[in-house]
């Protein structure tokens, strides 16, 4: 686990401290040499670095080619960068690395909490799985633009987050999933035509 005293020195100062931990503890990469290479949804096996330059020297490789993570929180290499020589060693620094990552969270979150309308457990859960993905609510969610501040909340216990999502005004789920059409809820009633049909 991230020292929590290099968190509250490094990390966004708009996530509380228990929110970063969380964060790293389930997107994040063991150490700051932590290079992560993915085609599509498959992992590429690459030779762990041992050093700063041998990990800048994997994420040049396979930078355009593949998604790159890097380091303590995962950050995306390419991100905000259009060429290969503007890649910066602050990536590979711990510190660093926990700020970038985290002020990245920090508005994937208030994009996620945005959508659901209320800070409850499944929006950590969701914002974490977006930023590990890149995607949220089909769209490249790095790319989306800030919602803006918005206070957010340390993580609640599931039942009570539910409880707030359940009482709050904006959605609780998308009305439907593409991924999957069994999802969809029931939009007419259709119970009544077997029993119409039988009198007639």
């Amino acid at each position: 686990m991230i020292d929590a005293e290099l968190i509250q020195q490094c990390a966004d100062p708009s996530l509380k401290v228990e929110i970063v931990q969380k964060f790293i503890e389930e997107a994040g990469g063991a150490d700051h040499l932590t290079v992560t290479v993915r085609a599509g949804e498959r992992i590429i096996l690459v030779p762990k670095p041992s050093t700063e330059y041998e990990a800048m020297q994997l994420i040049q490789q396979n930078l355009g080619q593949s998604i790159v993570r890097v380091g303590v929180t995962q950050y995306p290499a390419g991100l905000g960068i259009q060429d290969i020589s503007e890649l910066s060693p602050d990536l590979l620094d711990s510190c660093k690395n926990i700020g970038m990552g985290t002020a990245l969270f920090a508005k994937v979150y208030r994009i996620v909490a945005k959508w659901y309308g209320a800070p409850a457990q499944e929006v950590l859960e969701e914002a974490i799985f977006a930023y590990k993905t890149g995607w949220f609510d089909g769209k490249q969610v790095f790319y989306e633009s800030d919602p803006g501040e918005t206070e957010l909340a340390e993580p609640q216990p599931a039942e009570q987050g539910a409880r707030v999502a359940a009482e709050s005004t904006g959605p609780s789920e998308p009305p439907f999933s593409e991924e999957d059409p069994n999802k969809a809820g029931i939009r007419i009633d259709l119970s009544g035509i077997s029993s119409n049909n039988k009198e007639q």
